[in-house]
């Protein structure tokens, strides 16, 4: 028989109204937005709900928001019956994936990533970082022309090895921009810039890590019911102070996450199961490995059409 991972998407698969099929119709993915609106104090789920989407495209608002529909969809999902292996997730994915194996409670969660949110933009003032994703290149000849640049004009990293042919870059507005213009030395198609508040996954991140990782020791963390590969190393965390450790590191880290689905593929996960906003971490996972069966859970039809 093969393995089963469950993976959580991050920020990039916001959109106003997600969730709200299951927050209608099920009970058990209601009772989660309830949660997060009494931990934050504040209505969160009317802003999912009904936007505006500048207010929701906000760090400290995104996170929070995607794991909240995040662990409001895995609830009802449970209540099938299925369960898996393993547990990844993108970026602040990984905070669901974390949830999801009974690391952290939800509420101390949605919590977390909202402070998470709010430390990623602060960490560097507004227009001086940039971040763009870049398709078609290496990511040997891609992370050769970023230590070029870094060098000669301005700092700039891999931030997301995503698929093959798509990888992201963050940094300093300069040297992202000197990527963009020089991308072809790297062999890259195209490089395109993206719309974010900071240059996250970067060393820039740093002042937001070391905010984090205070928020991160002050909370109660249980080992995992089962191993979530971690961003920072593409291998499997179990113990409670070694995911409290990488959390923090995470964050001026690059998301390996190619390297985690290949992982998780070699100890025979045969089936990922996508649960959250959209369907942006199954086009990843094609661009992988078009063999293996990709599920993406992001409403209440999709729970019910899912084989038990």
């Amino acid at each position: 028989m093969g393995k089963t991972a469950f993976v959580f998407p991050g920020q990039g698969a916001q959109a106003v109204g997600m969730g709200k099929e299951a927050f209608d119709t099920i009970e058990a993915s209601r009772a989660i937005f309830e949660r997060a609106d009494e931990a934050l104090g504040f209505k969160l789920s009317d802003l999912i709900f009904q936007g505006p989407d500048d207010a929701l495209k906000q760090t400290a608002n995104t996170q929070p928001a995607l794991l909240t529909v995040s662990i409001a969809l895995l609830e009802a999902f449970r209540a099938r019956g299925i369960e898996a292996d393993y547990a990844a997730g993108h970026s602040l994915g990984e905070y669901s994936a974390l949830v999801a194996a009974g690391v952290l409670s939800f509420e101390d969660a949605v919590r977390t990533v909202r402070a998470r949110g709010e430390f990623m933009e602060q960490a560097v003032p507004s227009g001086q970082g940039a971040m763009a994703a870049v398709l078609g290149a290496e990511r040997g000849d891609l992370d050769a022309l970023c230590k070029a640049v870094t060098a000669d004009t301005a700092a700039v990293e891999l931030a997301n090895i995503n698929c093959p042919g798509q990888i992201v870059i963050s940094g300093t507005a300069a040297g992202v921009q000197a990527v963009v213009e020089r991308g072809k030395e790297a062999g890259a198609k195209r490089v395109i810039p993206l719309e974010v508040s900071g240059p996250f996954h970067s060393s820039l991140m740093k002042p937001a890590a070391a905010k984090l990782a205070d928020v991160l020791s002050a909370i109660q963390m249980g080992d995992a019911s089962m191993p979530v590969i971690a961003n920072v190393t593409a291998g499997p965390v179990v113990e409670a102070a070694e995911i409290r450790r990488l959390l923090a590191e995470q964050v001026y880290s690059p998301v390996l996450w190619e390297d985690s689905i290949r992982y998780l593929i070699e100890q025979g996960v045969d089936t990922f199961i996508e649960i959250g906003s959209g369907t942006v971490l199954a086009g990843l996972i094609k661009k992988i490995d078009k063999t293996v069966k990709i599920i993406s859970i992001n409403s209440a039809a999709s729970i019910e059409a899912v084989e038990v």
